[in-house]
């Protein structure tokens, strides 16, 4: 349907052919991540396991990753900085670690998915792009998902979320964009947004 090279697109990973970018009613260019982590842009992917957790660095290294790029390589941050932001994380998402320097790959796939909310979290995002969140994993894990998207939304933290769960996109959706084919069926606010009326525009010719 064209949700997740919209996400792409956002996050400077693809290119933009037309249109334009306005953050906060200013045009910008976002044709790399590094521009999109620039003017505040967080991207949590659809394939956790290949484009999302690194498996093989601990929950702490994946946690600090979009914090540490987004002030600059150079200057590092300290070891003991990034113990107290992984374990202010976990305590936050109640993730199931026993410490922040277990190899993130072998946690469940909710705990990673929540580790890779962290490593965006902690950079403080104006938007966080959330692809299918809660794809692939067990219903207690769920529940948690859906339960910090809405924490976030009480924050102010704007989100995109991609899912074709439609039950939770009632559950926690602002303002539905309904796509089929690349195109913009519809666009359904507040009252309007129930799964039947989700359904009837996809059905709609």
């Amino acid at each position: 349907s064209g949700r997740t090279e919209a996400a792409l697109l956002i996050f400077g990973i693809n290119a933009s052919d037309q249109g334009e970018f306005r953050v906060k009613g200013e045009r910008v260019s976002v044709n790399t991540p590094r521009q999109a982590i620039q003017h505040g842009f967080a991207l949590c992917p659809e394939d956790r396991k290949a484009e999302g957790i690194f498996a093989e660095l601990s929950v702490r290294e994946n946690i600090i990753l979009a914090l540490q790029a987004k002030q600059g390589w150079l200057r590092h941050l300290p070891y003991k900085r990034q113990q107290e932001i992984a374990d202010e994380m976990i305590k936050a998402l109640h993730i199931v670690t026993p410490d922040a320097n277990k190899p993130a790959g072998q946690l469940s796939g909710g705990n990673q998915q929540k580790v890779i909310l962290a490593r965006w979290l902690v950079s403080q995002p104006e938007l966080l792009i959330l692809d299918e969140p809660t794809r692939g994993i067990d219903v207690g894990a769920h529940a948690e998902i859906v339960g910090i998207i809405k924490r976030l939304c009480k924050q102010g933290i704007a989100l995109l979320v991609i899912s074709s769960e439609l039950a939770e996109v009632v559950d926690y959706s602002d303002r539905v964009v309904v796509l089929r084919d690349r195109k913009k069926l519809t666009e359904l606010v507040g009252d309007d947004i129930s799964e039947q009326s989700i359904m009837q525009a996809l059905a709609a010719r």
